[in-house]
Order: C-alpha cells, then sequence, then structure tokens
C-alpha cells in the first residue's frame, strides 16, 4: 500500500505538501495540488481515515446497535412493525449530514451489547445509538465520560436521552376518532402484559373519560396467545362473549395489525364480514398489512421512522454541542390512518 512519501517522490515534492493537499489544512497552488492528486489516482493511495479521525478527534462515525438485522432474515411471514424502519430514519439524517452509520446486530442476545459497545468505541465513533426491538425499560453498561448516547424505543433509569413512541397518546387518539364515528361500545384485544400495552391501555380509558363513556373492564381483553394453535378458537371464544352481551361492541381495537390481520380470517371463518358485522381497528399502521387487507385497515401509526430520525437529530445536536431544550424521554407521537375497515354508526 503506497504512503505519503511515495506520492511525495511521484509529484516530486515534499512529505509536507502531499499531508496539505490530503488534509486540506494549508493553502498549495493549483499546479502542486493537481500533481499530487495525480500521484494518488496512479498509485492508488488511499488516505486513511483512523488517522485523521486521531488528530482531529472527529471519526465522523456513529455505531448503532440493534436486533433489526437478524430479525428481518428470521421472519416468513409479517409480525408486528419491523424496528429496521428506525434504522432506515436514522440512516436518512446521517446520510445527509455525511456522517457514516456502522451498524452491530446483536443476533437477539443481550450479552454481545458490551462487546458491541466496546468494539465501537475502539472506532472512536462519535456517538451510539442503541435501538430495541420494543418499547421497554433497559440497562446498559456506564459509558467513558463525554461519549453521546441515544436510546430508541427504550429507555433506561440513568437518564440516557430517549426516543420511544406516545404510545398512550396514540390509542387515546384512535379511540377518540372512533367515537366521532358514532361508535359507543369500543372492545379492546390487546397485546400481552408490557409498557406500550400498559400505555395503551391508559390511553383507551382517558378517550372514553374524554367522551364521557363508561369503562367496561370486561371489553378490555388479552388476544396475544403467541400463535399458538389454539389462538383462532381462543380469539372468537372471547369475541362471541362481547357479542353476546346485551349490548355489544360495534368495533374491535386490536393491539397490532398483524392481530387485526388474524381476527379478519375469525371472524370470516364465522361468517361475519368486516366492517357490516363489526368494525376493526389494529395499532402500527404496518402497510404490508393495512393497505393490502380487504377491506383496508384503519390503524394507528407505530412513528418508527420518524423516531429513527429524531433519535438522529437529538444525537447531532449533542455531538455538536448545540443548545437543545429537549427532555430527556422524547415521546413521538403518531397519526391515525382512517381506512375502510371502520363504518360510521348512527
Amino acid at each position: 500500500m503506497p504512503t505519503i512519501y511515495d506520492i511525495a517522490k511521484a509529484a516530486q515534492v515534499s512529505p509536507k505538501t502531499v499531508s496539505r493537499v490530503i488534509n486540506n489544512d494549508a493553502p498549495v497552488r493549483l499546479e502542486t495540488r493537481q500533481q499530487v492528486e495525480q500521484a494518488m489516482n496512479e498509485l492508488g493511495y488511499v488516505p486513511s481515515k483512523a488517522a485523521r479521525s486521531m488528530r482531529s478527534n472527529r471519526s465522523g462515525i456513529v455505531g448503532l446497535i440493534t436486533g433489526a438485522v437478524s430479525q428481518s432474515s428470521e421472519l416468513s411471514e409479517p409480525h408486528g412493525l419491523p424496528d429496521l424502519f428506525i434504522v432506515q430514519g436514522i440512516q436518512r439524517v446521517l446520510a445527509d449530514e455525511e456522517i457514516t452509520l456502522m451498524i452491530a446486530d446483536t443476533g437477539g442476545l443481550a450479552k454481545r451489547i458490551p462487546t458491541l459497545i466496546n468494539t465501537f468505541l475502539q472506532y472512536r465513533v462519535e456517538g451510539l445509538i442503541y435501538v430495541a426491538d420494543r418499547h421497554q425499560r433497559i440497562s446498559l453498561p456506564p459509558l467513558p465520560q463525554g461519549q453521546q448516547m441515544i436510546l430508541v424505543n427504550c429507555f433506561d433509569d440513568q437518564g440516557t436521552p430517549a426516543i420511544v413512541p406516545d404510545d398512550q397518546k396514540g390509542q387515546r387518539d384512535l379511540v377518540l376518532n372512533l367515537i366521532k364515528e358514532g361508535h359507543r361500545r369500543i372492545a379492546y384485544l390487546c397485546l400481552h402484559e408490557c409498557i406500550a400495552t400498559e400505555l395503551r391501555i391508559a390511553g383507551y380509558r382517558k378517550a372514553l373519560e374524554a367522551a364521557g363513556l363508561p369503562f367496561d373492564f370486561g371489553l378490555v381483553q388479552c388476544g396475544d396467545f403467541e400463535r399458538c394453535e389454539e389462538e383462532p378458537q381462543l380469539q372468537w371464544q372471547i369475541i362471541q362473549s362481547w357479542l353476546a352481551l346485551p349490548d355489544p361492541p360495534t368495533v374491535i381495537c386490536c393491539g397490532n395489525d398483524e392481530m387485526a390481520m388474524r381476527i379478519y380470517g375469525v371472524l370470516r371463518t364465522q361468517g361475519m364480514a368486516v366492517p357490516e358485522a363489526i368494525s376493526i381497528a389494529g395499532y402500527d399502521n404496518h402497510r404490508s398489512i393495512a393497505e393490502t387487507l380487504y377491506p383496508a385497515l384503519t390503524t394507528m401509526e407505530l412513528p418508527y421512522e420518524s423516531m429513527g430520525i429524531a433519535a438522529a437529530q437529538r444525537l447531532i445536536q449533542l455531538i455538536r454541542n448545540e443548545p437543545n431544550e429537549t427532555p430527556t424521554l422524547q415521546r413521538i407521537r403518531g397519526d391515525v390512518f382512517w381506512r375502510s375497515s371502520v363504518i360510521a354508526r348512527p
């Protein structure tokens, strides 16, 4: 591999002049610059990014740790909203800033995270981003003083800047829209117990309270049976019990779009059409599901791409030491996507 001394000899200049051309940190005559650049091209010289970053203390690299790559490759069908959308949002912002994003995948093993962090620190990354596969509380090893990190789709108890979805506000907005369309009995077939479910049930209750409607404990049931063989039958038993009520629900909110897709199938096996027999709403706006179902699915957006964009912008502000009044825990709101799986009630 050629060195600056080889370039200097070929261009008939001093090594210092070659260094000035490479780093562009001092004036060099145009003719001399052209001679040096021609010699670099002929010899196939590539400047050392590592050496330059050591001198400037700026690597121009951000490290990202996620499980999105290995998870995505294992999926044979849609399963919630892929956190790869978060990564895409991050990449979009960093590319515009000409910052290189280095991605390391955990392979689904949390024990690999400390090693990956240490590897990135050895590469002198200017910042770190950790992307979780779901909204959760996490605990990561301490970082060296001054090392910037952003958490996405998760948070910790150490006050690390974090970007999470506003699950409570999202479910509240969806239910309020259903109420505006005349629905007064709204069932909720939620996911298993987790932070997102807890927040969404709270949002569901707040929407009912804001509209002056009573909260019926019986209309909230867990419909997440982890794809066991009996799942369709178990879900139908819940729905059947709701429909047998003296005042049955007119719409079912599902914990995510995949669950909504499965409920479509459950209802159709019973000869019930959506939305004529009962309306269905999802959560995520997983477009490969919501837009291809018939009828198309009304759903609440899980704003993964916006979260990724916000995370990258926040990290850039921290790296550049720019003023920032954003709260440590930043909640990102999504939008309601209204489609034909819900009809208005008189």
